[in-house]
């Protein structure tokens, strides 16, 4: 057993399934601040109901979320120290940032918005969720900074044989960055967007008694679906120009690629420089899923009338798809980590190079138990969504009145 392997094989499943959360929690939290947002303006009672409903699946996901994300960050110094101690110094600033955006001000702003209802006002109330989304953006960038930083290394340089970062802003300017975020936020709002729509025709296929409800947050849903999946191929397609340039390797080829790869043995010794196929394989099948899933463009005009949403085939190609944007954003995550193979850091920090001298049976043990422990989270998180999905819009926990008695007398959340 091949220690490296064993290592690859941990963190490319702990984090597929913490990536899974990450999309869901962007897209339903975008959609709450719409409905919330209409519920102030309009202050009509469905937007309140559709916010409580939404918001706790939204809390579910997010909670197990948090769980699988601090899970997935003990393989940095477990089963990557080598990638700590020679690039810690730069990819470590924006890890640590994320952190405390995500852990502290995403995380208290989301637990006085869970708590804040019929206690605060609905300006402050409202202002809370919007903190959460603007946070869950922000912890979103940062992941990003460094993970285009692995992709492109700038503003660095390399002191007694390790990395050191001199110039901060070469970061936030690295030409790797600003599609690869747009391009993650689009897969959030589609993600978000199918689900929504998804539970929606679930619930109108049952003849639910919210009928008028689950129809108002299917077309949302819809809507923010076939909006975001064509940013999602523009952002997309973009990645293969003047950017896919900075890593010639990965999908390109020619006298650039021959050039680099003659220095890297100069500098590394020979070697297999070339990304396994997977990184392609992945490739195709993403773009295939997101040609797919653009045909909810088509689906709009049919849903826009009663008459062919009771016909029933509709709603059960909403339903069939809603596995699509989660196998496109785990084959997206293949297409750029793996194309980068063999190098954590490109061009500087070999894959070998980084991994921890740690025996192949405890690095087996360590894969076993971080991928039960993550494959648990996700089930129980999807278990308690389908769970609470099911039960439907009339009387969800989150955001619930308390009971009246003598003594208190509970203000309306959007009075």
């Amino acid at each position: 057993m091949d220690p490296l392997l064993l290592a690859r094989l941990q963190f490319a499943t702990t984090t597929s399934i913490h990536f899974l959360f990450v999309v869901v929690t962007l897209g339903l939290v975008t959609l709450l601040v719409g409905l919330q947002t209409a519920g102030f303006v309009t202050g009509k009672p469905m937007y309140e109901r559709l916010t409580r409903f939404w918001g706790q699946l939204y809390v579910i996901n997010y909670v197990l979320g948090i769980a699988t994300g601090i899970v997935m960050e003990f393989q940095f110094g477990l089963n990557w120290s080598g990638l700590s101690r020679y690039v810690g110094n730069v990819f470590g600033a924006p890890l640590a940032i994320e952190t405390l955006v995500a852990f502290f001000l995403e995380s208290t702003f989301l637990g006085m918005w869970i708590f804040g209802w019929h206690r605060l006002r609905r300006g402050v109330h409202l202002a809370l969720l919007w903190g959460v989304a603007l946070t869950a953006y922000a912890s979103a960038f940062w992941i990003m900074v460094a993970n285009a930083w692995l992709q492109h290394p700038v503003g660095y340089e390399v002191r007694d044989g390790v990395a050191h970062l001199t110039d901060f802003g070469a970061l936030l300017t690295n030409p790797t960055l600003g599609f690869a975020f747009g391009h993650v936020v689009s897969a959030g709002l589609v993600t978000g967007g199918m689900l929504m729509a998804a539970v929606s025709a679930g619930h109108l296929l049952r003849r639910t008694p919210d009928y008028a409800l689950f129809r108002k947050s299917l077309r949302i849903g819809l809507i923010t679906a076939a909006l975001a999946v064509t940013t999602l191929q523009g952002f997309g397609f973009a990645q293969f120009g003047p950017v896919g340039k900075l890593q010639p390797t990965k999908f390109g080829g020619g006298a650039d690629r021959d050039a680099l790869v003659a220095e890297w043995t100069a500098r590394f010794g020979p070697g297999d420089y070339t990304p396994p196929a997977l990184s392609s394989v992945g490739l195709g099948f993403m773009i295939l899923i997101g040609f797919t899933l653009g045909c909810a463009w088509f689906l709009l005009p049919l849903l826009w009338r009663d008459w062919i949403i009771r016909l029933k085939f509709p709603l059960w190609l909403v339903l069939l798809a809603v596995p699509l944007p989660f196998v496109a954003v785990i084959l997206g995550w293949i297409a750029r980590e793996v194309g980068r193979q063999p190098w954590v850091a490109y061009g500087l920090l070999p894959t070998g190079q980084a991994v921890s001298p740690v025996s192949p049976g405890l690095m087996l043990t360590s894969l076993i138990g971080f991928t039960l422990l993550l494959g648990t989270l996700a089930v129980t998180n999807w278990v308690l969504l389908v769970r609470h999905a099911a039960r439907g819009a009339h009387d969800p926990a989150l955001g619930r009145p308390p009971a009246p008695d003598a003594d208190h007398h509970p203000h309306p959340v959007f009075a």
